[in-house]
């Protein structure tokens, strides 16, 4: 598993590749704490599934832990690029109606600014 992390215009954006399965998920679990703990109030989060070519439960897992802690500092939560494959395991995590979806980075962005 692949993570780049940047931060713009006050959006913590998680470009991700590769599989994120088994111990991976522990990994980007770290990796995303990291961001919370020196995130402002209402952290504001944009995840890039392009070039991610599996997931399993541990990483749905590590994203419902995301939104409970997101959602009690009243932060928001994006998604761009999710394949299909990404799509049903987001169904079926019932993360589907919780995370924001975008078409670009620069709308999501925009749209997790305000």
């Amino acid at each position: 598993m692949d993570v780049n992390v940047e931060h713009k215009d006050g959006v913590i954006v998680l470009k991700l590749g590769g599989r994120i399965v088994g111990i991976a998920g522990g990994e980007l679990r770290q990796i995303i704490e990291e961001q919370l703990a020196n995130a402002p109030d209402s952290p504001k989060f944009l995840f890039d599934f392009a070039d991610v070519s599996r997931m399993d439960s541990s990483g749905i897992g590590t994203l419902i832990g995301l939104h409970v802690s997101v959602a009690r500092k009243n932060g928001r939560i994006g998604v761009i690029n999710v394949s299909n494959t990404i799509n049903n395991l987001l169904v079926i995590g019932r993360l589907i109606t919780i995370f924001e979806h975008f078409d670009s980075e620069d709308e999501a962005i925009s749209a997790l600014q305000g």
